[in-house]
């Protein structure tokens, strides 16, 4: 079975990004190391602070858009539900030599 995830990524600023993968380690690699031109990198959002699982790509591209349409105060509360320190949920999925 495969799996997708909604995730919320954050600068140490506190910009918020949300988005969606079937890769969670390499997509949060790829928003830690930069390598993509765009927002994350323009903003350095680097830190995974909430993610959720779900099996089934529709649902996860509706929850993203629902997550997006949602006003900050509301994607906060949702990752303090989870994450109330903030912590970088994938520090210690990767290496130096990651980056």
């Amino acid at each position: 079975m495969r799996s997708y995830y909604i995730y919320i990524m954050s600068s140490p600023r506190g910009v918020l990004y949300t988005g969606v993968t079937n890769n969670i380690w390499f997509r949060v690699l790829t928003h830690k190391q930069k390598k993509q031109p765009g927002f994350t990198k323009k903003y350095n959002v680097t830190r995974l602070v909430y993610y959720e699982e779900t099996s089934d790509i529709y649902v996860a591209l509706e929850r993203e858009k629902e997550i997006k349409g949602w006003r900050r105060s509301k994607k906060i509360n949702l990752v303090e539900s989870l994450n109330s320190t903030w912590e970088d949920l994938a520090e210690e999925w990767f290496s130096e030599e990651d980056y």
